[in-house]
């Protein structure tokens, strides 16, 4: 594995994420909240590093799927931490650890937060806490590719590092042209949402930073009181775009192009029929318990919630945590679903769900029929073998890793169900969880231990586990062309 072509990579991405930087001082500047400065020398920093880096090494040849696993992740990582510089050099945190924390649940669209009081933050941080959101939602490393072409075939090892889901699709037979079409859906569903949000009432900053949240589904927002401060109407307009960012972006584009291929894709089908089937569970325990005053807000909040922790977007327009047991249950399975793969959503994927489902199924029907043999397929498609072992190995690595991770949190003085609670949140990049870390609380009351566990598991559930995971395989680091 080449360091030197990693490196090369990994500086030039901080070019673009100081660029990313100044132009949110541009606009901080324009306010005049004080924290220009702070995004400029943060700029300053961030591209003077990055710089030197790229200048000083070289990109030879394609990536290798090694190459691939250590550019996606260092990317991440040196981007976390440089993306950490405006909160200190603004001022607004103090701790590097809670700045990191800040910066990682931006960039992997957690959107968990250690701020307390939102609306007393500069404009400047609002819109750069938003950005992060929406450069880390269609990822980072598929922005890259979009203006790499010479990355060639070798893209292919960060496309499929990078992109959320079992299996990454094309659109193009270049992989650089389908990152480009990629980033071009994403825009334009953010132009849309922006636009929608000002007929809403929002006004123009608003409007943009949660524009950027929603399609990204991360879930920072410029209020306390997150989506439950907007109006019935905005709302409205969120659970719609929230859903869309929860389906594969493969299949807006087909749409986008005369080709409505919803229906007949089974995940999308399987993701629509959870969505709703939790919905109407949770609306019906609801209007039954009595916690709403309206069948209309809790039908739009029983279908907020729902979309928010399954896409992982983590807005919140009620607390939930005062919502009958049963309605709590089932948000905390949603918890584990995520969206469709290819989206822009966390989780396990509804598609690797929906297999597991399917393998159980005839796990099922061979106890009972010994001599038969049973297919799993994606339509009409059989599935290999090795797929299906490869998604039980996820989803048991999954499991696992949010169980370390609850573990090592409780390690550190937290209360067990507030442990498990965020650990699941953070692996599944959700953001609010239940008990401490309800929809109602944040992040800043942890210790830098805490945090620092958190913000692993972000990244590690970010980029699916396997793609970090594996850099402390020893054999990833053996010069061996057999495991390129």
């Amino acid at each position: 594995m080449s360091l030197w072509k990693v490196l090369n990579v990994v500086g030039l991405l901080q070019v673009f994420l100081a660029l990313s930087m100044a132009l949110t001082g541009v606009v901080a500047l324009g306010y005049g909240d004080g924290d220009a400065l702070g995004f400029f020398l943060a700029a300053l920093v961030t591209f003077t590093a990055g710089g030197a880096v790229y200048a000083r090494t070289r990109f030879e040849e394609d990536v290798t799927a090694r190459e691939g696993y250590a550019i996606v992740t260092f990317a991440w990582a040196a981007t976390a931490i440089f993306g950490s510089l405006p909160f200190l050099f603004t001022g607004v945190l103090a701790s590097p650890m809670a700045a990191f924390f800040e910066a990682m649940s931006g960039f992997t669209t957690t959107g968990a937060t250690v701020f307390g009081d939102i609306e007393g933050l500069p404009h400047g941080i609002l819109l750069w806490r938003s950005m992060t959101h929406w450069i880390g939602g269609m990822g980072i490393i598929v922005l890259v590719i979009a203006v790499l072409p010479y990355l060639g075939v070798g893209g292919m090892q960060l496309f499929r590092a990078e992109v959320p889901g079992p299996t990454p699709e094309r659109l193009r037979p270049r992989i650089a042209q389908t990152a480009k079409l990629l980033w071009f859906v994403y825009f334009g569903l953010t132009a849309v949402l922006a636009g929608l949000y000002l007929i809403g009432g929002m006004g123009p900053f608003d409007a943009v930073n949660h524009s950027f949240s929603t399609l990204a589904t991360g879930g920072f927002s410029t209020k306390n009181a997150s989506m439950a401060a907007m109006s019935p109407f905005i709302q409205w307009v969120t659970i719609v775009f929230m859903y869309l960012a929860g389906v594969n972006y493969a299949l807006h584009f087909r749409a986008a192009t005369g080709r409505f291929q919803y229906f007949k894709d089974q995940e999308w089908r399987f993701f629509t029929l959870v969505l709703l089937g939790a919905a109407a569970v949770i609306i019906a325990l609801n209007l039954w318990a009595g916690t709403h005053g309206d069948v209309e807000s809790a039908i739009r909040d029983g279908l907020f919630q729902v979309l928010a922790i399954t896409t992982t977007t983590g807005y919140v327009s009620a607390d939930y945590e005062l919502w009958v047991p049963g309605a709590r249950m089932v948000l905390f399975a949603l918890f584990f679903v995520g969206g469709m793969a290819g989206s822009t959503s966390g989780g396990i994927k509804a598609l690797r769900v929906m297999l597991l489902l399917k393998q159980t199924r005839n796990e099922l029907r061979k106890h009972l029929h010994p001599r038969a043999v049973f297919v799993t397929r994606i339509g009409a498609k059989p599935v290999k073998d090795e797929v299906g072992a490869r998604v039980v190995g996820f989803v048991m690595l999954y499991l696992l890793l949010c169980l370390a991770g609850a573990l090592a949190l409780a390690l550190t003085g937290i209360e067990p169900l507030t442990a498990i609670g965020g650990s699941i949140a953070s692996v599944g990049n959700v953001g609010p969880s239940f008990a401490d870390l309800g929809p109602t609380d944040n992040y800043g009351w942890m210790s830098s231990p805490g945090l620092g566990v958190l913000t692993f598991l972000m990244l590690v559930g970010r980029l699916e586990i396997y793609t970090v995971v594996l850099l402390f395989h020893p054999e990833m680091w053996r010069d061996r062309s057999a495991y390129h």
